[in-house]
């Protein structure tokens, strides 16, 4: 029933048409026709006089807590959950006390599915300067990629590599779908050279691990103020596209995303 994955409250479809057949029992009439679907002309009725009152429910809402709700659900990456987000998420509670947050870890584009879903609020991802229609974004760095090879490797730059015939060591990444991935392949055929994943990860940690266990070269990004582990060193990837992190959005924003969008600024402006 597509009513029920629209509620947001967890009511199960059984409930719900209980409830509807309770209703129609209690007015002794018909308020929508099951298949096909339609509503009957008091069905109609009912629902012009009660839609005006939800469809101001969430505004009303916001009114009585001050002016924003107590919730929001963000989506990101393990780093940006684990790393960051604690810090910013205390500073956001003492202007909304009484904060509730929703986390949910995601690639971009899962994360993006997740916003068209209306399943968060929030994203802060990887992003593509092109954003589907109704999702606004707010650049938060761009972060120049990097290739990581063990400390000991006898490689000085990745250049040595493009020179080859042929890369022998396998090439740990994310996702080629994902932009990291996406635009390291598009700037490797810009250079005639051919370099596929053989490792797909999902972090940058899980690359960095796989790297220092011998298991190939990475690509990741040089994160401000990231101390690599002592057993990896960083390649300058040159000529290569920058990534952008940034947080995306649909429709406009509450005063609590803004609060959010603000302090996400702010500490991205302390990272460069």
């Amino acid at each position: 029933m597509e009513a029920v994955r629209n509620i947001p409250y967890g009511i199960q479809q059984p409930a719900v048409s209980s409830q509807i057949a309770q209703l129609e029992e209690f007015l002794g009439v018909a308020l929508f026709q099951r298949r096909p679907f339609a509503l009957t002309p008091a069905g109609e009725k009912l629902y012009n006089f009660i839609q005006p009152f939800f469809a101001n429910l969430e505004k009303v809402g916001e009114e009585l807590q001050g002016g924003g709700t107590r919730h929001i659900r963000i989506g990101s990456s393990t780093i940006v959950l684990r790393d960051h987000l604690p810090g910013l998420f205390n500073d956001v509670r003492k202007k909304f006390p009484g904060l509730k947050l929703s986390l949910r870890e995601g690639f971009p584009a899962q994360l993006e599915s997740l916003l068209q879903a209306d399943e968060i609020d929030l994203a802060i991802t990887l992003i593509d300067r092109k954003t589907t229609a109704g999702t606004h974004s707010l650049v938060l760095l761009e972060l120049p990629p990097i290739l990581l090879v063990q400390k000991n490797s006898s490689l000085k730059s990745a250049e040595e590599l493009w020179r080859r015939d042929k890369i022998e060591e396998p090439l740990i990444c994310f996702p080629p779908g994902e932009p990291i991935g996406k635009s390291f392949q598009q700037k490797l055929g810009e250079l005639g050279v051919d370099w596929f994943p053989s490792i797909e990860a999902s972090s940058a940690d899980l690359i960095e691990t796989y790297v220092a266990s011998g298991l190939g070269i990475g690509v990741s990004v040089a994160i401000p103020k990231k101390v690599l582990p002592p057993t990896l060193r960083a390649l300058a990837l040159d000529g290569f596209p920058p990534v952008t992190i940034g947080a995306l959005w649909r429709g406009r924003k509450t005063p609590l995303q803004q609060t959010f969008l603000d302090e996400l600024q702010s500490r991205a402006g302390k990272l460069v």
